[in-house]
């Protein structure tokens, strides 16, 4: 066998459907397992993951994901992964724990920075500082700061976890696994619920390292442009010195269950839910393995045929019962060693939870007797096949999303390559469909309705929970400080005052100077240019990118918002849905969704919406967004046409249906994008963009919608002329522009087609209409039956009178990475603290995530001014700040999101001029730039306004404190 490195190939596949070749190695005196995959992708990526049973729902695993990365043997810092943070390229750096592994995951572009990354990470994870106190910081400890003060429960996970404790549909997922999973190390939380953390002793803690994070026990993996010799020999380096050692880590099967069974289970629904549309449910079946890479596949297919598009038969059963307002449930869950399926709803009356199981099980049935149609079948399929083709992930890198599929097989013992070379699976099940076998439709019936192996899983809404849970915790707290001696109790001060005193002791130059770095010289000075060509046809923009997106062409088409009327807009995510969801003149919204599922890769409705520099006004635009390959461009085009101006927009049930999603969207989004509602909220008082934004997406829209559902019941012919007067105003080829990127050569077909396209839409003036924007109360706390806050406070700096600097973004760069984080999150025990800057509007923001505290919080934001005033910033620190900011410009992008990004900047009328510009000033920050900005930092100190989202008691305390200075408003 051929050995390199001390590395045995075990396995060498060429996969042309991913233009690659993997190697499978295994290194011979560690154990290690190496998947190195070669290809031409200049975003390089690397991960090491172990796996990681827990025994408990302690936490164990999530605490040691963020411990490790708390200083290590050659880099005794307290946090590399924040030094990281502050100066590197990276296009992605984290670290991710499941419920049966923890990953550690890096990108980039530059392959010393990569080098950097893995560097860190492998000498986090093999050889980490985790101190007791490490251990207290991010798992959990008794904080008490004297003897006769309250005592109370802090750590960073343990915050988390009660943020994600906190949201119901997070709380029904996991119920859901474990309930499939009771045997299993499925059956408990690797997060870690809020009741258990505190159970884990350091002693538990320190053994799980020594068990689990060997090379042994590790998969390590490569991809992308860079020399595949040098990564056997820099991971031969740092694996040579283990040797081989059996580890038990192995998942054991869930043993199948002889009948069905069900789970009830409280939530906590706030002060004054409505009892009667507050359930959730979910159906939920273990499968199979899914080692099988055909029937894993055809899983995902079918996945797709029974919930994936509003179109879908059992999703569409689901929401025509009328039994609830919005599906819930994963659906196909294939990273766990058994595959799953969860369907249900939510905002259902738990009475009608039987009946809602009896919906599912029904429509199963006649699927799997009837059939499911051919052209759902067609479309699903062609939908999975486009997706794989295409390989977009977005902002995610491709080499990790690889990474990840290669573990649902790799991490218990099978071939992770096979996963990834799809093309023989594809056409396996495609052949199986042509010779007509009845293959979707017998998945259904072996795994579904004759599998007893199916748990349903009932969310009641409970008032009273959240106070009993709190009541429960001080009890907890008060008994364990009742057991402990005097000198216990000044043994815990002295903790509690020891582990603040190594987090406010700032690391010394010499421990910093450890860290590999890049240097400015490592830099472009320059941007990189999206080619970018504007034509116009009649009075309509067309903007070309000439990029090569292998045969696919992307098309955005942007609807100009600011015709509208200023009542309207509330209303106009909802007419882009509509236009999908709705049906045409010719066919109903469930041969609409096939049609496009058959013939394209996708369309989709979206809202841009944004400041633009030195003006009050905004750009708002809705944008219908598709892809297809370049032979089906007629059929793409053909589609939107017909959406466009054949729309059917009096069907008012299903409108009724929509509005009640949304809905229930944005009600079960407030809990986990708690810092989003609060921003938006804050940013409406500033700027028209940020009013916009509050109006449509924001704590405003919440209410509109929970309105316009009893206004559509009650006055549907309003609504409807609304909506129609909508479409009647913005489908306008005189305020359109068409942004289209593919390459010069397919561009020519393109072209002609497209102009035809716009040539039969209607052509008006096109007035801007006035907007004014409403005022809202200065200091808001706007609750939620949460455990944890998210706190925003900002102003705008321009009105202040500062002039915007590209130094801005080194300085809040080095502020989120240093000041915040060690304030607002090591010390103050929140899952995260930001700030943030647009440069468009002058709105400075600070922000908190799944935060503890309150007031403390607002108080660390109004220090800041005295942080940069006070600070001493050595060069190095300086560099690094500057290298993250560059590494943000220069963040790698897919065709389709280089063409996106240039439509942006088109609209908002930026150079590429400005940009460079904005470059050569973060290239050339200094650290007077730092305490020049403290003066900005004064103005939002003294004018900044103030919103927070969090629990009623938080809120009421601070008003208590402070003299009802914030408005309380209540939002769910």
């Amino acid at each position: 066998m051929q050995q390199t490195y001390g590395f045995t190939l075990i396995k060498d596949q060429t996969i042309p459907e991913l233009n690659a070749r993997a190697k499978l190695f295994r290194h011979d005196k560690s154990g290690a397992e190496l998947l190195s995959v070669e290809n031409s992708d200049e975003n390089k990526a690397f991960g090491i993951s172990f796996r990681t049973p827990p025994a408990d729902s302690t936490g164990v695993a999530h605490i040691m994901e963020h411990s490790v990365l708390c200083g290590s043997r050659k880099y005794p810092v307290k946090e590399p992964f924040v030094e990281l943070m502050k100066g590197s390229l990276n296009t992605f750096l984290n670290a991710m724990t499941f419920p049966d592994k923890t990953s550690y995951p890096v990108a980039s572009q530059n392959v010393k920075d990569l080098y950097h990354l893995i560097d860190v990470y492998l000498d986090a994870v093999f050889y980490p500082h985790i101190t007791p106190q490490i251990f207290m910081q991010e798992g959990w400890h008794y904080e008490l700061d004297a003897p006769d003060a309250p005592m109370t429960f802090k750590g960073v996970v343990f915050n988390e976890m009660k943020g994600a404790y906190s949201s119901p549909d997070s709380l029904l997922y996991r119920l859901s696994q474990q309930a499939l999973f009771p045997d299993t190390i499925y059956g408990v939380d690797s997060g870690g619920d809020p009741d258990d953390i505190p159970n884990l002793t350091y002693q538990q803690f320190k053994a799980f390292h020594e068990t689990y994070y060997h090379p042994s026990n590790a998969m390590i993996f490569f991809y992308g442009d860079d020399d595949p010799t040098e990564r056997l020999r820099y991971l031969n380096d740092w694996l040579s010195v283990f040797d081989r050692k059996p580890i038990s880590a192995a998942i054991d099967l869930q043993q199948r269950f002889a009948a069905p069974k069900q789970v009830i289970h409280a939530y906590d629904a706030g002060e004054d839910a409505e009892l009667t549309r507050k359930g959730m449910i979910t159906i939920n079946w273990l499968l199979e393995e899914g080692n099988d890479v055909e029937k894993a596949l055809g899983w995902i297919i079918l996945n797709h045929i029974l919930v994936g598009t509003a179109a879908s038969p059992l999703r569409k059963a689901l929401i025509d019962s009328g039994f609830g307002e919005d599906i819930t449930g994963g659906g196909l869950e294939y990273e766990l060693r058994q595959l799953c399926f969860s369907t249900g709803l939510k905002g259902i009356a738990p009475e009608d939870g039987e009946r809602v199981e009896e919906v599912i099980l029904s429509t199963l049935s006649a699927l799997a007797q009837g059939g499911i149609e051919p052209e759902m079948i067609e479309a699903a399929v062609n939908t999975t096949e486009f997706s794989l083709r295409e390989q977009n992930t977005g902002g995610f890198p491709r080499g990790l999303a690889l990474m990840f599929t290669a573990l649902t097989a790799w991490l218990h013992g099978h071939d992770p390559i096979e996963p990834l070379a799809f093309e023989k699976p594809l056409q396996a099940i495609k052949a199986r469909l042509q010779s007509g076998e009845r293959y979707f439709e017998r998945l259904i019936d072996d795994m579904l309705l004759k599998n007893p192996h199916r748990v349903s899983v009932l969310l009641r809404p409970d008032v009273e929970l959240g106070k009993q849970r709190k009541a429960a915790e001080e009890a907890r707290l008060a008994q364990a400080k009742a057991a402990m001696t005097p000198a216990d109790i000044e043994s815990v001060v002295a903790q509690t005052q020891e582990l603040k005193r190594m987090q406010e002791t700032p690391n010394s130059p010499e421990a910093l100077a450890t860290l590999p770095m890049l240097t400015l010289t490592d830099l472009d000075k320059n941007n990189k240019i999206i080619p970018s060509d504007l034509m116009k046809h009649g009075n309509t923009d067309i903007l070309h990118h000439d990029l090569f997106t292998n045969g696919i062409v992307y098309l955005d088409l942007a609807f100009d918002l600011h015709t509208l009327p200023q009542e309207l807009l509330p209303y106009a995510p909802l007419f882009g849905r509509s236009l999908l969801n709705m049906g045409t003149e010719t066919e109903d919204f469930v041969k609409l969704q096939q049609r496009i599922g058959c013939k394209t890769g996708g369309i989709w409705p979206t809202l841009f919406n944004s400041a633009m520099a030195g003006q009050h006004a905004s750009v708002a635009r809705l944008l219908l967004r598709g892809k297809a390959t370049v032979a089906q461009t007629d059929d793409l085009l053909g589609i939107l046409r017909d959406m466009l101006l054949t729309v059917k927009l009096d069907n008012q049930e299903r409108f009724r249906q929509l509005v009640l999603e949304n809905k229930a969207r944005k009600e079960s989004s407030l809990i986990p994008s708690g810092s989003y509602f609060a921003g938006t909220r804050l940013s409406a008082h500033f700027h028209e963009s940020g009013w916009f934004s509050e109006q449509t997406n924001g704590i405003s829209s919440l209410f509109f919608t929970r309105q316009l559902a009893e206004e559509v019941e009650r006055d549907w012919p309003s609504v409807l002329a609304k909506l129609d007067a909508i479409r009647q105003i913005i489908i306008n080829r005189n305020a359109l522009l068409c942004n289209v990127t593919v390459d010069r050569e397919n561009w020519a077909a393109v072209l002609p087609k497209l102009t035809r396209f716009v040539e039969t839409l209607p052509a008006i003036d096109a007035q801007q209409a006035a907007w004014t924007p409403e005022t809202l109360a200065p200091n808001e706390g706007l609750t939620i039956p949460a455990q944890v806050n998210y706190v925003a406070k900002g102003a705008n700096l321009y009105a202040a009178g500062y002039q915007h600097h590209g130094s801005i973004g080194v300085i809040t760069n080095y502020l989120h990475t240093s000041w915040l984080w060690e304030k607002v999150r090591v010390q103050g025990g929140a899952y995260g603290g930001n700030c943030w800057f647009d440069r468009r509007s002058g709105l400075f923001v600070f922000s908190s995530y799944r935060d503890p505290n309150l007031l403390g919080t607002l108080e660390n934001y109004d220090l800041t001014a005295r942080f940069l005033r006070e600070l001493d910033l050595s060069v190095e620190e300086l560099t690094k700040s500057i290298i993250g900011v560059i590494g943000q410009i220069d963040d790698y992008m897919l065709p389709d999101a280089k063409g996106y990004t240039s439509m942006m900047w088109h609209l908002l009328g930026e150079s590429d001029e400005t940009r460079q510009r904005i470059r050569d000033q973060v290239l050339s920050t200094t650290a007077d730039d730092f305490r020049k900005f403290a003066d900005a930092l004064d103005q939002v100190n003294q004018r900044g306004l103030v919103v927070v989202m969090g629990s009623p008691d938080a809120i009421q305390q601070a008003n208590q404190a402070r003299g009802a200075w914030l408005e309380t408003l209540k939002v769910l």
